[in-house]
């Protein structure tokens, strides 16, 4: 089912850079399927001011947060994006790092890298760079990077486990990591984890929050922690819930 679930997902998200069409597609629920809680589109997740000045190429969003707020950039940093698309998050983030910090985003989709190196080329940025390659084998070296971020990319990936253990490898000891993402508070029905379009729409591949948890822990990391994001407090939800995650760790 991996490969099939990749490429599947390579082709709907290599499409949405090409009309520029966000995740923003409508989600019927009923009582007998998990509600969705989430948000996409760049004015609901950055404050205006941040976006301003940014190429069209840059703003098509298809996050469910703001994986900068849990990440305390400093100047100086390397930061790594995983699954960065159109690359907004890699532009916000060298705001942060400055003119001696590095940004690199990773995706999988040719048209995504294209969109995101033209943006840079746009914006006269010399340390912002987009490699083509696969969370699942990231093309960057060991213990090189001090903060990994992602939005709403890694609930897409069909082996996550993998994709952990790849985040612990590049990053440097002590380096931390911030993530939006959509997780399950409760199991989700079969049909939903076999279905196409709901692993596009950022749903069937969502983890339960406590599997999500444990993965990161099996791959190393410390101090992780899960918080709703712009959504009811957790404790509010009801189970089967899909919804809007912020991801905190550490690298020992």
């Amino acid at each position: 089912m991996s490969d099939s679930v990749r490429e599947n997902v390579r082709r709907y998200y290599a499409e949405r850079a090409r009309t520029s069409s966000s995740c923003c597609e409508p989600v019927v629920t009923s009582c007998c399927e998990p509600s969705v809680v989430s948000c996409c589109g760049p004015e609901a997740l950055y404050p205006a001011d941040l976006l301003t000045g940014l190429p069209e190429e840059a703003l098509l969003s298809l996050g469910c947060g703001n994986p900068l707020v849990g990440a305390d950039l400093k100047p100086g940093e390397t930061v790594l994006d995983l699954g960065s698309g159109g690359g907004l998050d890699c532009f916000l983030a060298v705001r942060q790092v400055g003119p001696t910090g590095r940004v690199i985003g990773v995706d999988m989709t040719p048209e995504m890298v294209e969109r995101a190196t033209t943006a840079a080329r746009q914006l006269g940025l010399s340390n912002v760079e987009f490699r083509l390659g696969y969370l699942e084998d990231l093309p960057v070296e060991d213990e090189s990077v001090d903060v990994v971020i992602s939005n709403c990319v890694i609930n897409l990936s069909p082996d996550k486990p993998r994709v952990f253990r790849e985040m612990f490898r590049v990053l440097k000891p002590g380096g931390r990591v911030s993530i939006a993402d959509m997780v399950s508070k409760g199991p989700l029905p079969q049909s939903l984890r076999e279905s196409p379009e709901a692993w596009n729409a950022c749903i069937g591949g969502a983890l339960e929050m406590e599997e999500y948890v444990h993965a990161l822990e099996e791959a190393g990391f410390t101090e992780v922690e899960i918080r709703t994001v712009n959504t009811p407090p957790l404790s509010t939800l009801p189970e089967g819930t899909v919804f809007s995650a912020l991801i905190t760790a550490r690298k020992p």
